[in-house]
């Protein structure tokens, strides 16, 4: 076989990866990768909480024949979670997973909104939405195409059974669920962020954060974290978001999972 023979031949080979023994992932053989696990907020990041809550609540109200403002009880609702969160720092409550953290936030709410009559079974299955969140139009086919390349996982605050019921429902292709339940702390801990690299291995720049807020990604930055923002104006409703940070704020920024993986080569 001549140069030309086997250039021609070897064009014809499909493009091939071989497997990351360390973190696991396949990856593309030429090019070098800016981390090698990509971790993800999620509530917001890559679903969609807001429209989910409010969409279940509305099926809620016509079944019990109430009219209630909806995104208002889904902002009320997530808006408790950081204060509830809090509680648990400063040593009021014992470590509390998110969904009991979210079970007292509803039950406070009803009353407030005229739902007081809700049944045990009927809260028990209203407060489990947040099993049930839908992603962004984005977020299964960009984190596919990241999965390609990249170790891929959630890091988020909603403790395992959450996350795994999400994965399931909003078919996430997670490699694996990384709950801030795992270490007893909720983020931004430190402990948090550095979970990914303790569990594979891997120093803290060999992980990337992804995520739609700023807060989340300057501390992860802080441990030495890549950072990536992913810019959703959506999340609290049209007109509410916050503007995306100016470029080279974080290591990449794109405005959504499928322009990400284009920038990291997936």
């Amino acid at each position: 076989m001549d140069r030309r023979e086997f250039l021609a031949a070897a064009a014809a080979v499909p493009f091939t990866t071989v497997v990351d023994a360390q973190a696991g992932a396949q990856i593309a053989s030429d090019t070098p990768r800016p981390a090698q696990i990509l971790v993800f907020d999620t509530f917001g990041t890559v679903v969609d909480w807001r429209s989910s809550v409010i969409a279940e609540g509305e099926a809620l109200g016509r079944a019990k024949g109430v009219t209630i403002d909806w995104p208002a009880f889904a902002d009320a609702w997530r808006g408790g979670y950081g204060p509830a969160m809090n509680r648990v720092r400063r040593g009021e409550l014992p470590w509390t997973k998110i969904d009991t953290l979210h079970r007292m936030v509803l039950d406070d709410l009803l009353p407030r909104f005229g739902l007081a009559s809700l049944s045990e079974a009927e809260r028990a299955a209203f407060n489990r939405v947040w099993h049930r969140l839908q992603p962004w139009p984005d977020s299964v086919g960009g984190l596919t195409r990241l999965r390609n390349r990249f170790v891929i996982a959630p890091l988020s605050n909603g403790n395992l059974s959450l996350l795994t019921n999400m994965a399931k429902h909003a078919k996430l292709p997670w490699d694996c669920i990384l709950s801030t339940e795992l270490v007893k702390h909720y983020k931004p801990d430190k402990e948090t962020y550095l979970m990914p690299g303790e569990f594979f291995d891997l120093p803290p720049a060999a992980v990337m954060m992804v995520a739609a807020h700023a807060g989340d990604l300057q501390a992860a930055k802080a441990l030495g974290l890549k950072t990536a923002y992913v810019h959703r104006p959506l999340e609290f409703g049209a007109g509410k978001g916050n503007p995306a940070p100016a470029p080279g704020t974080f290591d990449y920024l794109a405005p959504d999972f499928l322009d990400l993986a284009q920038q990291l080569g997936a």
